[in-house]
């Protein structure tokens, strides 16, 4: 087929293709369409594949045409993006045509589509990019904390004998807003509410006029509220509450000691031994988490740097997968979601305007990581991919042939090598831009940054 192709392109990453088919190529297009319509076309009066092809053509002239067209869109299309790499469509943007164009036999065809690309960014610009590497201690303190919480989680309720409530006590307490009158506010009325007296976890925040108080007893609670009060709806008000006292129960730690250590899980002999893991978990994360800190501070610097448009149907798709996702984790559809949004007072389009700012940010990162992988020809061998499952075993305390076989099936394998491919270029970038000490945070500051 001999064509002609021309490519301009248009702002946020879109292009016009303008494409010419030869005129004879356009006749021998409609001849073989015109031939299968006489094969197989039923037309009374005639046997099958014996109708002329001139009746043919005043009966379904206009259809013909337009089977044509359609054939020869077709074909032209699959030719030129054969061997094309620089202008193809995005999978999910589907070229549009200006308009429809022209069908003559004594003529060549030309007809116009626009369609979304790739964008293309060039990154160069690293100048003046500073990124600032938190400074975080694992000290025993840290340990002494991560051991409490597993005390508290593998801790026995049970109720208190004396009833009383003191802090760090479990309550469970019916309550409600009483008017100037003395009477309950009904729709304030809550009962069976549970919370850890200390941790300020409730709507009130009474919990030290709760303390003293026991089992079964009543108390009425005024409580004036400091006018900044982070709570809009108390500050600067006077409340007049009504608690009741249901129950009473504590926590009954285990002792820190080796059979602890060894209820906890097996592979611990001593508690030492679960100390030992438990620093070197927590190193793995901290380690993780300020890569993810460093690597987010880089892109938002790159990303800021070298200003690019993200095409419409690219970030269209972006929040499509994010709405379809979130309708997974419900475990319902999409079109259900919707109608739970709305009946929460929401809407979807809300949401996703909500989601926009994350979500071009996010592929535009995505998009620089890619351009500057190829454009450095980043590349990974067999050896490098097996020291990766090596670390992988080791910090997820498996065995090697346990994470092979994790990682055996094509796209899992796909994303570990892109994996190690995008590690290669932060260790490359890390050494053109400037790695200064960050703040000093604690283990639990480090995991509330963003």
């Amino acid at each position: 087929m001999k064509i002609t192709k021309e490519f301009t392109v248009l702002e946020k990453s879109a292009v016009k293709l303008t494409v010419t088919i030869g005129k004879k190529d356009v006749e021998e297009a409609y001849n073989t369409t015109l031939s299968g319509y006489v094969k197989n076309a039923q037309i009374p009066g005639f046997r099958k594949g014996h109708v002329p092809a001139n009746v043919l053509e005043r009966k379904y002239g206009e259809a013909i045409k337009a089977d044509t067209l359609g054939n020869l869109i077709d074909k032209s299309f699959s030719e030129i993006f054969e061997n094309e790499t620089e202008n193809r469509p995005l999978p999910y943007a589907q070229p549009m045509m200006d308009e429809a164009p022209v069908f003559d036999l004594k003529k060549d065809l030309t007809y116009t589509v626009t369609y979304d690309v790739f964008p293309k960014v060039d990154v160069k610009e690293f100048a003046g990019i500073t990124v600032k590497e938190p400074q975080v201690t694992i000290g025993d303190a840290e340990i002494q904390d991560e051991l409490k919480a597993m005390q508290e989680r593998n801790a026995m309720v049970t109720d208190k004998k004396d009833g009383t409530v003191a802090k760090d006590n479990i309550v469970t307490i019916d309550y409600c807003e009483l008017d100037d009158k003395g009477s309950e506010i009904a729709d304030t009325k809550r009962e069976g509410f549970v919370f850890t007296v200390g941790t300020g976890e409730n709507i009130y925040k009474i919990d030290d006029e709760l303390i003293g108080m026991k089992k079964d007893e009543s108390k009425d609670i005024k409580k004036t509220y400091a006018k900044d009060d982070e709570d809009k709806d108390l500050a600067g008000k006077t409340k007049n509450i009504k608690v009741t006292v249901k129950a009473v129960k504590v926590r009954d730690l285990p002792a820190l000691d080796d059979d602890f250590a060894q209820d906890c899980n097996e592979k611990y002999k001593t508690l030492e031994d679960m100390k030992a893991d438990i620093k070197r978990n927590m190193e793995l994360a901290k380690s993780r988490k300020i890569k993810e800190l460093k690597n987010n501070s880089l892109l938002s610097q790159l990303v800021e740097k070298n200003p690019f448009d993200i095409p419409a149907s690219m970030l269209q798709a972006e929040l499509d997968g994010r709405w379809n996702m979130m309708a997974q984790q419900f475990q319902t559809t999409p079109e259900q979601l919707e109608k739970m949004i709305l009946a929460s007072g929401q809407s979807k389009e809300a949401m996703l305007n909500e989601w926009t700012g994350d979500s071009e940010k996010m592929l535009k990162s995505r998009i620089i990581v890619d351009s500057l992988i190829k454009a450095r020809n980043i590349t990974v061998t067999p050896e490098e991919i097996e020291e990766q499952y090596k670390k992988i075993a080791e910090e997820g305390g498996m065995t090697l042939d346990e994470v092979k076989k994790h990682y055996e099936d094509p796209r899992s394998k796909e994303y570990i090598i892109d994996d190690t491919k995008e590690n290669k270029l932060y260790d490359e970038i890390y050494k053109e831009v400037k790695v200064a000490k960050g703040d000093k945070l604690s283990f639990k500051e480090l995991f509330e940054q963003r």
